[in-house]
């Protein structure tokens, strides 16, 4: 088990404002863990107590709607921190983290990491700029849903996980989403998602091997995104 003090992982969030001794302690009562792809880390409706850290892997954040279907909110990758609102209040999630690909994370209880926010101020102005942050990002989606059409929001998605996900020898976004993921991020049914795809495909704006998918005319997609 890696110390924090030594994880690279740290530096892309808000644990980075942690001193060395802070660091130390956190890392003396941390746990890690692998999560296999579909594995569910929390629930809708539990107390998560604490927040994760993730050296590995990706998850999607969804909330589940009236009629049923999963809505993916956030996807959650390497170096990212997940249940930093539980620093702040003590209700239950409203939503559900699962697994996309297998996935290695710390966690940290809430306890102990509650006592670096009451004295570190670069630590908790960390946390209050990314929580800041994914509230920019939910007002932005919520815009795209009201105004945008299911194409622009496909092609939008396309590019943001162009832009946020590494890619793999062959030039394919490196993390297979089932294509029912997709139309869980663009707010439709799985069959639209489908026929969209196959359109962007014929026009040359991607290619489909697969659940791997490679993005070919960025410009041509930002256009679609935009409504031309």
């Amino acid at each position: 088990m890696s110390k924090c003090e030594q994880c690279i992982v740290r530096q892309f969030n808000s644990l980075k404002a942690l001193t060395k001794d802070e660091l130390v302690r956190i890392s003396g009562c941390k746990t890690s863990k692998l999560v296999k792809k579909g594995e569910v880390l929390f629930e809708e409706g539990e107390h998560i107590n604490g927040v994760f850290c993730i050296k590995d892997g990706v998850c999607k954040v969804s909330k589940m709607s009236d009629n049923g279907r999963d809505q993916i909110v956030h996807l959650i990758k390497k170096g990212d921190l997940l249940g930093e609102r539980s620093l702040i209040n003590n209700e239950t999630s409203n939503l559900k983290a699962i697994a996309v690909n297998d996935m290695e994370v710390c966690f940290i209880p809430k306890e102990e990491i509650i006592k670096d926010l009451e004295k570190n101020q670069n630590f908790t102005m960390e946390i209050l700029k990314n929580m800041a942050l994914s509230l920019k990002n939910a007002d932005n989606v919520i815009v795209d849903m009201a105004q945008k059409t299911v194409k622009q929001r496909l092609a939008a998605t396309l590019l943001y996980l162009d832009e946020r996900f590494l890619k793999n020898s062959e030039g394919a976004i490196d993390v297979n989403f089932s294509r029912e993921d997709i139309a869980n991020i663009i707010g439709t049914a799985t069959e639209s998602a489908i026929r969209l795809l196959s359109e962007f495909k014929k026009n040359k704006l991607i290619s489909l091997k697969g659940k791997n998918i490679t993005i070919l005319n960025p410009r041509g997609l930002k256009d679609i995104s935009e409504g031309f």
